[in-house]
């Protein structure tokens, strides 16, 4: 037998260059022809988004090239259009085959927890100008108790500790989803040594007349009759998957909410060589600490069947966890293996003072 390995590889097709699709591209590069398909021209590390809105000093921290990603594979910079069980075409009609594909196009949310702007200046403005917006405002209302709500209250407060800050939500209490009540009373506690303002229980009776994150004052309204008065708002809620691609033959996986059906392996309802991940499946909730895990699993799963080594592997949904920084110093969390409130001093060293940047950065191969 010959000692020389085969030239032809599979073709792996990632869709998304997010926080599980670099994973998943890059752990796949040296056995197969990947190709990454991206529409923005550069890595968005959304987590630190809100750093980056109250410090414009962080946005090329936070906008990263994917130059450096793969070693072998490529990025297509474009748009899936359509994705079938066999092959893609982006928007400008070029088809790619792919022996395997991976599903990993995210959600979009409003701005400034992300953007939609494909290129990286344009971003880089639309940050700059909200933060002469915020910067100038005496009064700012954030629609929406859920951690990026009270992340921007945080990140905010670093800030401008004097600038009056209020939070709505129809909500009875902050913080939805499955996680300690004890965690909530930390962060409500924290909230108020700060002086953020929190209105629950009760909606807008209408949305304010501007834009979000431009100026202007108003006065609005809620459910209950408060009247509040901001120069500023942001709208801190709406996360939606990005399905709108999928073919035929893939749609009978997709839920009426947009998302994707998948096995244990992860792979997508009645596929076997189509997988996905992240916030478009309906396992666990959209974080990116998931979506990472979840690449681990795909690329582990997709390196199997293409060496022929190892087995297919089923994804162990994650028990609760989140880390919620309020600025570099504060804030709160809850973490699987640990009793009680994670402290403020531990919730900084993990994500308030870095927000993950420089692991993020060794990824996408950027030096420090």
């Amino acid at each position: 037998m010959s000692d020389i390995a085969p030239a032809w590889q599979p073709t792996v097709a990632v869709i998304g260059g997010g926080y599980g699709g670099i994973r998943v591209a890059k752990a796949l590069d040296d056995v197969a022809d990947v190709v990454l398909v991206e529409p923005k021209d550069a890595f968005v590390h959304n987590v630190a988004a809100l750093r980056a809105l109250v410090d414009p000093a962080w946005l090329p921290r936070i906008f990263m090239a994917y130059d450096n990603l793969l070693a072998r594979g490529r990025v297509v910079r474009d748009r899936a259009a359509t994705v079938d069980s066999k092959r893609v075409v982006v928007g400008s009609g070029e088809e790619i085959a792919a022996d395997y594909i991976v599903l990993a196009t995210g959600s979009t949310y409003p701005f400034p927890g992300k953007t939609d702007a494909t290129e990286t200046e344009v971003a880089h403005e639309r940050y700059r100008a909200s933060h002469r917006a915020l910067a100038d405002a005496d009064r700012v209302l954030l629609v929406g108790a859920g951690p990026v709500g009270l992340e921007l209250a945080g990140e905010i407060k670093a800030v401008w500790p004097g600038k009056h800050v209020t939070i709505v939500d129809t909500a009875d209490d902050i913080l939805a989803g499955p996680y300690m009540p004890e965690l909530r009373a930390e962060l409500r506690r924290q909230l108020d040594e700060l002086g953020v303002e929190l209105l629950l229980g009760g909606a807008l009776r209408e949305a304010p007349p501007t834009e979000p994150g431009t100026a202007g004052t108003f006065t609005v309204t809620t459910a209950t009759g408060t009247e509040i008065t901001a120069d500023v708002w942001y709208r801190c809620y709406g996360t939606t998957p990005i399905t709108g691609y999928l073919a035929d033959d893939l749609t009978p996986a997709r839920t009426p909410g947009q998302l994707i059906e998948v096995t244990p392996e992860l792979r997508v309802l009645g596929q076997d060589t189509v997988f996905a991940l992240g916030d478009i499946i309906t396992v666990g909730p959209p974080m990116a600490g998931y979506a990472g895990r979840q690449a681990e699993i795909v690329a582990g799963n997709i390196r199997a069947l293409i060496t022929g080594e190892g087995e297919v592997q089923a994804y162990e949904p994650m028990p609760p966890v989140i880390v919620v920084p309020l600025g570099p110093e504060r804030g709160a969390g809850q973490l699987p293996g640990q009793d009680g409130v994670v402290d403020s001093s531990v919730i900084a060293d993990i994500k308030g003072r870095g927000l993950l940047v420089g692991p993020l950065a060794e990824i996408l191969g950027i030096a420090g």
